[in-house]
């Protein structure tokens, strides 16, 4: 039992379970009734995406600076009571299944899901290893 971090649209892992979108908004071009079948998510949680704003300095960032004051800012939204509480309840139910969340990103070192995973295992979630 135990989350997985991948990136939406690839092919599933075996044993997989639901796929969560932490992603602002859905796949362009692909019809609501296709996202599972095309292996983008089955369920949508934007809560656990970057605001607006932060996607947007996140794409835009080119420096490392840059990059870093992001990860502080995705950081803090991701530790508001609501977004937070998600994050408790994914960590304890790693333990009685398994799951994933993801991203469209191709880099996840360039990509929130890689402090998502961080926050995670912060809360006490069993973490798959990397994709």
């Amino acid at each position: 039992m135990a989350i997985r971090i991948v990136r939406l649209g690839t092919d599933r892992a075996p044993g997989e379970g639901i796929r969560i979108g932490t992603v602002r908004r859905p796949p362009r071009g692909v019809p609501k009734t296709a996202y599972a079948s095309k292996n983008f998510y089955d369920v949508w949680l934007p809560n656990l995406a970057p605001s607006e704003a932060l996607v947007k300095s996140a794409q835009g960032a080119r420096t490392q600076k840059e990059w870093n004051a992001f990860l502080r800012k995705y950081r803090a939204e991701m530790m508001r009571p609501e977004n937070r509480h998600i994050l408790e309840v994914l960590a304890a139910l790693s333990h009685s299944g398994n799951f994933s969340v993801g991203c469209y990103c191709a880099d996840e070192a360039r990509c929130h899901r890689s402090v998502l995973r961080k926050l995670l295992a912060e809360h006490g979630a069993k973490m798959a290893g990397p994709e």
